[in-house]
């Protein structure tokens, strides 16, 4: 038995030492930390983090058993490890010995491996949560106290058991009082007031709020919503729509924390509502800035010695009070702002018609011939659903890309007839070069038999279309030369660059590091000025700022060239709303949608030619 037992012994500690050197080595290749032999004052807890639910009060109380004293403790987002530093080296030792392949810590009570390491990682220290807060927010805490808020509770679960406005939502159960919030249209009809109005309990809340409601446009709410949410439950990115309600807007936090993201372009900053406090949001924050509720268990807050550390959620209510604003907005925000927006579209759609030629030609074929070399290095890789697209036809089957660019997809599948397409020379001087079989034309007027190609792709081309015609337009030549059974696949821009709370790699690929928001403005405003500059005929198009949100469907996308110039040109893109492109082919006679999906920021779609068209 004593043989047993020290050969256990061997054996965990060669388990441990394996485990002990994977981790190193992710640990190393991700934040360049490199490991000592020798006992130093700062320790790695290499498979245990924050993105595994562990909590700096867990950490720290399993490191006192083995009194050893800590002085710091760095945490870092994302990760599935972290760092103390100690008082000595002896203390170091004492925690080492105590806790490597003995502690248990975390959620799921993980042994922890530890590492002595020379150095802690650049990032340690540096978080997200230093960030200054967007202007016009301000969150209170302990707005009111605890028998306060199971009055308030109380009020909501009796009043709105008859209210017309309950229901529920995918992401939470909601209530509605004095107007329902009408989620498809994100506004409300001010002339059907519910029968149930707010509820009086909420009467204590206004007196407290005299000082900082001077300057608001309003001292008493007439709308409240209520959402409930289950730990896991979140809200999409939104900003409360402006003509609907006036400013401010606030909101209560009952029974639980959580953390609240509000974003601006690429501006991202975490705001913590403790359960109990008042978010106010007014002025820039309540029109400039969306904000949203990520979908998860568990946050990631500050901690109590200005770390980070991880917080369970727990059941949580929120209560958020509006007033109506019974006319348009007048707010100096006009990127979120519907108004604003409402006269844009308008003025937008009638000056794109009279111009999409001219458009077109500066915006789309000009750019693309004096970018085509650069332009080409970047589009080398195929995208894998549109190479299974590819590999779906028969050997010797005729498929013809239309908007070929540099040919990235001809050579995809060796076995079939490939030719492709293109406006811009530039780029057909690169698939000429390999050897491809290419030749010019434009989308809406393609030099082929009908009903003669097997199968058809066009990526990313119909949204350089500048209005719906002429995007109609582009499916039926893609309609017209399939034959009979021929399929044909269609990818565009996605206006939502989002999905399911997942960035698209367009979004994972802003490397920016953020600054001090007043500098990001005044260089954002400057490009903004030196850019429209170059716009046709003063067409009213936003420039928008690469790898963020779209704002609007149609934009000017910056593309900085790479020599010593760093000349930037604007491509015109209509990026897609969520069924609009499967709308645009509804519309096409004698054929049936196949397919239609999401992939990496982008609409998709299959269809097929049912029967063959009369010309």
């Amino acid at each position: 038995m004593h043989v047993e037992e020290k050969q256990q012994k061997v054996n965990n500690a060669k388990k441990a030492d394996k485990k002990q050197r994977r981790c190193l080595a992710i640990i190393k290749s991700d934040c360049e930390v490199s490991p000592s032999d020798d006992p130093t004052t700062y320790l790695a807890i290499l498979n245990v983090g924050l993105s595994n639910g562990l909590t700096e009060e867990c950490l720290l109380q399993a490191a006192a058993s083995t009194a050893g004293k800590v002085t710091q403790v760095f945490m870092l987002p994302g990760k599935s490890y972290c760092f103390l530093v100690c008082a000595t080296v002896e203390d170091s030792e004492r925690i080492y010995l105590g806790m490597h392949n003995i502690s248990t810590i975390g959620q799921k009570g993980a042994v922890a491996y530890l590492s002595y390491v020379k150095e802690l990682p650049a990032l340690a220290g540096k978080s997200e949560w230093d960030r200054p807060l967007p202007g016009g927010l301000l969150v209170i805490s302990d707005f009111v106290n605890e028998e306060e808020e199971s009055t308030l509770l109380k009020a909501i679960a009796e009043d709105g058991r008859t209210s017309e406005g309950s229901g529920t939502l995918k992401h939470r159960n909601v209530k509605h009082f004095g107007f329902e919030f009408l989620y498809g249209s994100n506004n409300v009809d001010s002339s059907k007031p519910l029968e149930q109005s707010i509820p009086s309990a909420c009467d204590i809340l206004w007196p407290r709020l005299e000082s900082t409601a001077s300057t608001w446009d309003w001292s008493t709410p007439d709308q409240l919503t209520v959402n409930e949410y289950e730990p896991g439950h979140g809200i999409p990115p939104h900003v409360d729509t402006h003509s609907a309600f006036l400013d401010p807007i606030l909101s209560l936090s009952l029974q639980s924390d959580v953390v609240m993201d509000f974003r601006r372009g690429e501006e991202h900053v975490q705001v913590k509502l403790p359960r109990r406090s008042l978010l106010i949001m007014s002025g820039e924050a309540r029109y400039d800035w969306t904000h949203g509720i990520r979908p998860k268990h568990i946050d990631v807050v500050p901690s109590g010695s200005g770390g980070l550390t991880t917080q369970c959620r727990g059941n949580r209510t929120s209560l958020t009070f509006r007033r109506l604003r019974r006319g348009p907005c007048n707010c100096s925000y006009p990127t979120l702002c519907d108004t604003r927006q409402t006269k844009v579209p308008q003025e937008l759609t009638a000056s794109l018609a009279a111009q999409a030629v001219t458009l077109e030609q500066q915006n789309v074929h000009a750019v693309y011939d004096k970018i085509a070399d650069h332009f080409s290095e970047t589009r080398h890789t195929p995208w894998p659903q549109v190479a299974e697209f590819l590999d779906s036809f028969d050997p010797q089957s005729l498929v013809l890309d239309i908007g070929c660019g540099n040919g990235k997809y001809l050579g995809c599948n060796p076995l079939l007839l490939a030719i492709g397409c293109d406006r811009a020379q530039g780029l057909l001087a690169v698939g000429r070069r390999k050897g491809q079989n290419v030749f010019r034309c434009d989308c809406l007027s393609v030099p082929v038999r009908s009903s003669s190609i097997d199968g058809c792709i066009s990526i990313a081309v119909i949204h350089h279309l500048a209005t719906t015609e002429r995007r109609l337009a582009a499916l039926q030549e893609m309609a017209r030369v399939l034959r009979p059974g021929g399929r044909a696949l269609v990818y565009v821009w996605a206006k939502d660059q989002r999905k399911n709370d997942k960035k698209s790699a367009y979004l994972r690929q802003n490397k920016a590091v953020n600054k001090e928001r007043t500098t990001e403005q005044q260089q954002r405003q400057k490009q903004q000025q030196e850019l429209e500059q170059q716009l046709p005929n003063n067409t009213p198009l936003p420039v928008h700022t690469n790898r963020t949100e779209f704002q609007q469907q149609d934009v000017l996308v910056p593309w900085k060239t790479k020599d010593e110039q760093k000349t930037t040109y604007l491509r015109y893109y209509h990026v897609f709303e969520e069924q609009e492109l499967e709308h645009l082919v509804s519309q096409l006679p004698e054929v049936k949608l196949i397919k239609s999906y999401y992939d990496q920021g982008n609409h998709c779609v299959i269809f097929e030619k049912i029967s063959k068209v009369s010309l």
